[in-house]
Parts: structure tokens; C-alpha cells; sequence
């Protein structure tokens, strides 16, 4: 099932996508069960919205493909490398990436992304499907050049726009060899597989949730495969992960 945020002009709502329709439904998936209301609309005539915007946080994970880790001259970290990303760094489909001022190098990361259901801590890995709503995609957008000039991680990684998530919410997906695209102005640039995750889905939320207590809503962004490079205003984004879709943003400058 495939769980949209949209709007019409309105308040935000929520539908689940079936074909070219959206069929839309009352509550928050997050904490009231969904109903239909009967009413459907075109997806072509809506806009939609980052599917969720965390409660409290997006947990990222950095190094989590060895071919990435090699390709930035790293060694593969022994344990989850952890990071945080606010939720102001979340947009949704076709909102744009806002290039930083006095950043020189910003690239593209598309990535696979956790949806969390449920409040949790420390999360058994034979549990974990009972904790997660579903997956959506996500562009971890990085200031490749404050990355490497900064103690920790925060402003190269947590500016606003700097996380896109969309188009929406997939659930009951079996994510363990999903294909991960990334194209920049159409062009592939990023062509991986969930398989090769150094740790997959159910180690991660078990390592995070160790540290981390988990609130409905919150995002993890599970590493991105090799190809990342720079991107520059006037080009168009897009990351496709098979099962789920594809999530488009523009690049622009402030």
C-alpha cells in the first residue's frame, strides 16, 4: 500500500494511491487508523507533500555501502555511523533543494528510508517489523565541503531542504534487494542495491533504537551506494527505488 500526503489548495490530507487515483481517507496514519471517505482525486491534480514530517527527528547513517565508503577514501565503519538531521530539513516531491550560501560543493545522496509506526527503544531485530509503518525514498542532500571542514556533521547535513522525502509511504515492502536509482538531468548517476547495505534495515533500527528513543514518525535514512557528486542550480534531482517510486526535486540557488 502506498500512503500519500497531499493537497488540493486545503489542509493537508492523506490517501492511498491506486493507479492514477488517490483514494482519500480520514485520520493519521501515525496514530488513528485509516477510513475511507468515498471521495477520490485525480494524482495528477493534486500536490504532494513530504509524506511525513518527523515528530522529532531523522536519524542519518553515513558509510552504510562499501562502495561509497571506498569512493570518499574511507574505511567501512565496525558499527552504524549515526548522524541527525532536523526535521526543517525536510521537503516533499518537487519542492526545491536550496543551495546553502558559502557552500561550494553540495551533492546528491539517494537513499532508502525507514517510516517509524510506533514509540520504541531498543528494538530487538526480530521485532523491528512491528515498530516500522513503512519506507519512502530520500535524498540526504550533504555540503560535501562543510562536512570535511566540521567537527560533527549538523550544518552539512541539517540545512533546510537538505531532506526530501517522497513521493510517499510504501508498507509491507521486503526491502532486503530493492534497486536504488539516482538521476541527475535524466542522466543515471547512482545505480545501487539494498542488498549490498553493510547493515540492513532490521540492524539499523535495533542499533538506533538502542540509543535513540523512537516516536512515530521518525525518519531513518538507511545509506546511500556510490555515484554521489555535486549538484547546481537549474538541475532536477530524482531517486527511484524499486517498490516504492521515484522522488524529483529542482536545484536552486537562494
Amino acid at each position: 500500500m502506498h500512503i500519500a500526503r497531499f493537497t488540493t489548495g486545503d489542509d493537508p490530507r492523506f490517501g492511498v494511491v491506486e493507479g492514477e487515483q488517490i483514494a482519500v481517507v480520514t485520520g493519521d496514519p501515525l496514530y488513528v487508523p485509516l477510513a475511507p471517505t468515498g471521495e477520490r482525486v485525480a494524482l495528477d491534480e493534486v500536490r504532494l507533500l513530504a509524506p511525513v514530517i518527523p515528530r522529532s527527528k531523522v536519524v542519518g547513517v553515513g558509510r552504510n555501502y562499501a562502495d561509497h565508503a571506498t569512493e570518499l577514501g574511507h574505511e567501512l565503519p565496525t558499527k552504524p555511523l549515526l548522524f541527525l538531521k532536523p526535521n526543517t530539513s525536510v521537503v516533499g516531491p518537487d519542492d526545491p533543494i536550496v543551495l546553502p550560501p558559502g557552500s561550494e560543493e553540495v551533492h546528491y545522496e539517494g537513499e532508502l528510508a525507514i517510516v517509524i509506526g510506533r514509540i520504541c527503544k531498543s528494538v530487538p531485530r526480530a521485532r523491528v517489523s512491528e515498530v516500522v509503518l513503512g519506507y519512502t525514498v530520500a535524498n540526504d542532500v550533504t555540503a560535501r565541503d562543510w562536512q570535511r571542514s566540521d567537527d560533527q556533521w549538523a550544518r552539512a547535513k541539517g540545512f533546510d531542504s537538505s531532506c526530501p522525502l517522497g513521493p510517499w509511504i510504501t508498507t509491507d515492502l521486503d526491502t532486503s534487494s530493492l534497486r536504488l536509482t539516482t538521476r541527475l538531468d535524466g542522466q543515471v548517476v547512482q545505480d545501487g542495491s539494498t542488498s549490498d547495505l553493510v547493515f540492513d534495515v532490521p540492524a539499523l533500527v535495533e542499533y538506533v533504537s538502542a540509543a535513540f528513543t523512537l516516536l512515530p514518525g521518525d525518519v531513518i535514512l538507511t545509506g546511500t551506494p556510490a555515484g554521489v557528486g555535486p549538484i547546481t542550480s537549474g538541475q532536477r534531482v530524482e531517486v527511484e527505488i524499486e517498490g516504492i517510486g521515484a522522488l524529483s526535486n529542482p536545484v536552486v540557488a537562494r
